[in-house]
């Protein structure tokens, strides 16, 4: 027993430290703000903290800013800070900040534990710049240890599994905690995990994946990331 509560001490203590460097790299991202600008507002736990810092500058500092959500939690989150809310229709983006599952030395991603990479990618891509943010614990060598999400179109789960297994990957379909069945997306379609435990070519496999029939967007970011910031135990660390 005294074993457990130890080990339970430990991982509260790692959450809470967790959750630190998420709050700081938030922070730091919205220092890169400037007066006018118009953001691009990711979706997470992580990118939470940087649209919470906006709202206070909105407010403390009173500069004009407008957002575009890439999910309804980021918009709902910038309507609660009173961050006023555009769209690609209406405006350009000029930063956009969004979190990671994983970050490798090439600033590569994979994205998606949130279920909101599509629009996530269609809003960090059109970005004039893109910034990462996370703690350290989501910077590896190879990406493939989180697998890669894919939100796909319902009727095409045979055919996007077979195709996902002749890649050499395992795809599961992603099922929903409090509702019975699979997680639907924003735009009404399955999230699909596909485990593929080291891509050394992320470039290609993202292109390969989006060439499957019936998928709609995948989870890996390649040649887009201008910056990450990265949270560590001994501060903010910046990756170019």
């Amino acid at each position: 027993m005294k074993a457990f509560i130890k080990e339970l001490l430990f991982l509260t203590d790692l959450g809470r430290i967790i959750m630190n460097l998420k709050k700081m790299v938030g922070i730091a991202a919205a220092e890169e703000v400037k007066d006018g600008q118009i953001l691009g507002l990711g979706t997470g736990s992580t990118t939470n903290y940087f649209i919470e810092a906006i709202g206070l500058k909105v407010k403390e500092e009173e500069i004009k800013v407008m957002g575009i959500p890439t999910s309804y939690d980021s918009f709902l989150l910038a309507k609660q800070w009173n961050i006023p809310v555009t769209s690609l229709d209406e405006h350009d983006i000029d930063i956009a900040v969004d979190g990671a599952d994983e970050i490798d030395p090439d600033l590569n991603l994979i994205k998606g534990g949130g279920g909101a990479h599509t629009l996530e990618k269609i809003i960090d891509y059109a970005a004039a710049k893109f910034i990462v943010i996370a703690d350290d614990s989501k910077c590896v060598d190879t990406l493939g240890k989180f697998p890669v999400p894919l939100e796909i179109i319902p009727e095409s789960r045979k055919t996007v599994f077979s195709a996902i297994t002749d890649m050499g990957g395992i795809p599961a379909i992603r099922k929903a905690e409090r509702k019975v069945g699979p997680v639907i997306s924003d735009n009404g379609n399955f999230i699909i995990d596909a485990e593929f435990k080291k891509i050394d070519n992320p470039i290609q496999l993202e292109k390969d994946l989006n060439s499957i029939a019936g998928v709609v967007e995948n989870g890996i970011f390649s040649q887009m990331t201008d910056k990450a910031i990265i949270g560590t135990s001994n501060g903010i660390k910046i990756l170019k």
